[in-house]
């Protein structure tokens, strides 16, 4: 019930609604920010994936997952919040050898699996969305030695805001395909206050990257974070 009163539950609805899901092919490039081609690809999460062992937080329909299975040769479950997203994710990409899908809380889902896996990875997904004091943890205790989490999120001085001072959460947005707008809770840090989140819960930070469109916007709107365990 809790994932039917979501906004990202809205948002699924309005996308199954604008036309029925098939298959399709994965796209050439993971990304990492909302305007295509702008910093890195998969390369941030490793340059050799082959048979590695991913995982991905809030997949949404899935084109993440399918890219890092097909162009790649990776393992890759990819784990979402809402039901009708992972269906559609299994129709999309359903028959790409080495992906699965499963819904549920990232939370939730980690504390019940015993799976260790490679790479986490997060695309505007769980990471900023679920209290990271509780998140991060349980990602890390997921990972092999030297296992790498990569995530994105908005950047918290995007539109010239100020990053929030403490640990707490602010209240955000989220744009409908009808234009409409929900209210969500995000972790929105800089990169200093996401090094200390990623410590306390033995990662140790190995890159933050501000990712701007250098036309169309005056302030960096995406941080892409990699870490590696202890």
């Amino acid at each position: 019930m809790i994932a039917r009163t979501s906004p990202w539950y809205a948002h699924a609805v309005q996308l199954l609604a604008a036309g029925p899901a098939h298959a399709l092919t994965p796209p050439a490039r993971l990304e990492w920010s909302t305007h295509p081609g702008l910093g890195p690809g998969a390369e941030a999460i490793g340059r050799d994936l082959s048979g590695k062992r991913l995982l991905e937080l809030g997949c949404g329909s899935g084109h993440n997952a399918a890219h890092l299975a097909q162009h790649h040769q990776a393992r890759v479950t990819g784990v979402d919040l809402i039901g009708l997203q992972v269906r559609r994710a299994r129709s999309h990409y359903g028959h790409i050898d080495g992906t699965s899908f499963a819904a549920g809380h990232a939370l939730h889902h980690l504390r019940a699996g015993t799976r260790i896996y490679d790479a986490v990875c997060s695309v505007f997904g769980a990471v900023g969305l679920v209290a990271p004091e509780l998140l991060l943890p349980a990602i890390s205790r997921h990972l092999r030695p030297g296992g790498v989490l990569a995530f994105s999120v908005p950047h918290p001085a995007r539109a010239g805001r100020r990053p929030l001072p403490d640990d707490g959460p602010r209240e955000d947005y989220i744009t409908l395909p009808d234009r409409t707008r929900l209210p969500v809770t995000r972790w929105e840090f800089d990169a200093p206050r996401w090094a200390a989140h990623l410590a306390r819960a033995g990662l140790r930070l190995t890159s933050a990257v501000e990712l701007r469109h250098p036309r169309l916007d005056p302030w960096p709107t995406t941080l892409l974070i990699t870490a590696r365990t202890r």
